[in-house]
């Protein structure tokens, strides 16, 4: 398959009359830097790879900031990879404070795992640590710091590892499109403000104007919400009113540019390295065909857009066959801001930048509370559907029964009564979009699974938290709280129900595994290494456990994994048997 060129930076190369009319159509945010900035990440390959992490100064759309950078660029390099190699990478810390780096989605030794305090002690400064491992498996995956809150500050960057065998998919160029949240504001300052008030970014709350005027929730169910302390409107618990979406580490004043011939088949190779946000991916006017998850390949599937959780990779095909721009929209959740980039022939050419949509708002069904086909009117209502008075109802311990393993306490602030699998649902606020969003139920595996057999045992495990304390945590319990591990027997296969008893996404991800989640046909459910359990909802998956070691189990928002929700999986073989 041909390769992506190497391409100097092109800035200010001229823009078309076609284009130069279009700035007026940019919201004020997406208008200084129109012309487009066509540069490939820098790359690195080969047996012996070099990084060094370090403090840089670094400039987005025009404002001077502080980086965590890699070879003193955010994102870090494009790591290029071959399936079958074996990878010899020397990481060298120039901070004042230890750092590390995890292969996010690599199959590798526990001891190379990168996860400070669990499967190494982490990198000094001054020092250097050479991670060497086989490389097993193919496809498209990332690399990040698993020290402090680095990963917020720009300790990221992307990895292709090319198969073996011949490539499924055809393409003829493609692209890595890392996107990302970057902060001015330090992130002990964000954690700092989140523990102190909740909803301190949210800027989009509701507003007695939007309340009449029947934008936001009517005002009886506003009312349930208020006796419950929650807000409809925390949909992201850090906002655009203090990230700045990047995409391949710039905003959307530069407006990164892919060029492309028409009617070539142009493979973009999503990585979402955000510390918080989850984005919702379309390309106005153009198809894309979903081929890979978490660098696993699947059956192509086509959308118009499609939602990436934290930490998940997808890659996608498109085939753009006229001689125009296209502007690829990166939408945070919350629609609070977006990253933005176009893709065209040429060098300068634009296209016009979608508004931001309207922000979504929370429903009970994200509280796990399944109300369809239920009427949640005032008790004289005589419309013929069933009542519901939830005034009595104690958010705090509902059902008890249901998750008797939760220690209830501070940090647990509601147990979802009727928690739903939602991997068959878009996304919060894609429900009405009118055309097709990828859905967890639409993938399927390309190659049947490797373990078909039927798990020996089931795990449930709830995601919990309080949202005014910003406390979270596994089971009603934070990792300072935990001495022992989940165990698993070494090649044992485990069924794992995942449910969400928060408001919030939780993007879960396993180390050293891939799981199978149930979805789609019999011995063909999509392999992943993270998996987004939507609020209120539940998520199940099988998994082999055939790594020996201790692994780390976190939900991927950085600030809920730096709070508490974070466990460590122990995977020992039997009295007697081997590793």
């Amino acid at each position: 398959m041909p390769k992506i060129a190497r391409r100097t930076l092109l800035r200010n190369a001229g823009l078309l009359g076609a284009g130069l009319a279009m700035t007026s159509l940019f919201p004020a945010w997406a208008r200084s830097n129109s012309s487009g900035l066509v540069r490939d990440l820098p790359t690195l390959s080969g047996t012996d790879i070099k990084l060094r992490i370090g403090h840089t100064a670094w400039s987005i759309d025009g404002r001077q900031g502080h980086a965590v950078t890699i070879n003193g660029a955010v994102p870090g390099p494009l790591i290029r990879l071959q399936e079958g190699q074996t990878a010899r990478i020397a990481v060298t810390n120039d901070l004042d404070e230890d750092t590390s780096i995890h292969w996010h989605g690599l199959i590798v030794p526990f001891q190379m795992d990168g996860v400070p305090g669990v499967s190494f002690p982490g990198i000094k400064p001054g020092e250097t640590f050479v991670y060497e491992f086989p490389v097993v498996q193919s496809g498209t995956y990332w690399y990040h710091s698993h020290s402090g809150l680095q990963e917020q500050e720009g300790h990221y960057g992307p990895i292709v590892i090319e198969p073996r065998d011949a490539d499924p998919v055809a393409y003829d160029r493609e692209y890595v499109v890392v996107l990302s949240d970057f902060a001015f504001m330090h992130p002990h300052e964000i954690f700092r403000k989140l523990k102190q008030q909740a909803g301190v970014f949210n800027f989009q709350k509701e507003t007695v104007a939007g309340l009449l005027a029947g934008r936001d929730q009517p005002l009886k169910d506003r009312v349930e919400w208020a006796k419950m302390r929650m807000d409809p409107t925390d949909i992201s618990d850090v906002t655009g009113s203090v990230y700045t979406f990047l995409i391949n580490g710039h905003g959307p004043d530069d407006n990164w540019t892919a060029l492309f011939n028409p009617g070539e088949r142009v493979r973009l190779r999503f990585v979402n390295a955000a510390a918080m946000t989850i984005f919702n991916v379309r390309i106005p006017g153009l198809t894309m065909t979903v081929v890979q998850s978490d660098g696993q390949n699947v059956k192509p599937v086509d959308v118009e857009e499609f939602q990436i959780s934290v930490a998940e990779t997808f890659d996608v095909v498109i085939q753009p066959t006229e001689d125009k721009a296209f502007t690829l929209v990166a939408e945070a959740v919350d629609r609070s801001g977006m990253g933005r980039a176009t893709l065209a022939p040429r060098p300068g050419m634009v296209a016009a930048v979608p508004p931001l949509r309207e922000r979504p708002v929370a429903t009970m069904r994200d509280m796990g509370m399944d109300m369809s086909g239920m009427d949640h009117g005032p008790a004289d209502d005589t419309s013929g559907g069933m009542q519901m008075d939830m005034s009595g109802m104690d958010m705090s311990m509902r059902n008890p029964d249901n998750a008797p393993q939760v220690t209830m306490g501070p940090g647990v602030q509601t147990i979802s009564p009727m928690p739903m699998d939602r991997t068959g649902e878009p996304g919060q606020g894609l429900e009405d979009v009118g055309h097709k969003v990828l859905v967890y139920t639409d993938l399927e595996a390309l190659t049947p699974n490797p373990d078909s057999r039927t798990p020996s045992r089931s795990l449930e495990l709830h995601l919990t938290g309080n949202m005014e304390r910003f406390m979270w945590s596994f089971d009603g319990e934070k990792y300072s709280e935990i001495t022992k591990p989940i165990p698993f027997r070494l090649n044992e296969r485990v069924r794992v129900t995942l449910v969400n008893d928060s408001m919030m996404s939780h993007p879960m991800h396993i180390h050293g595994h891939f799981f199978e989640l149930l979805v789609g046909p019999k011995g063909r459910h999509p392999r992943k290494h993270t998996v987004n359990v939507a609020p209120g909802g539940k998520v199940t998956f099988d998994l082999t456990a055939d790594a020996p070691g201790d692994w780390a189990f976190h939900c991927h928002m950085l600030y809920h994994m730096h709070a508490g929700m974070f466990r460590l999986v122990s995977v020992r073989p039997l009295a007697g048997e081997g590793a």
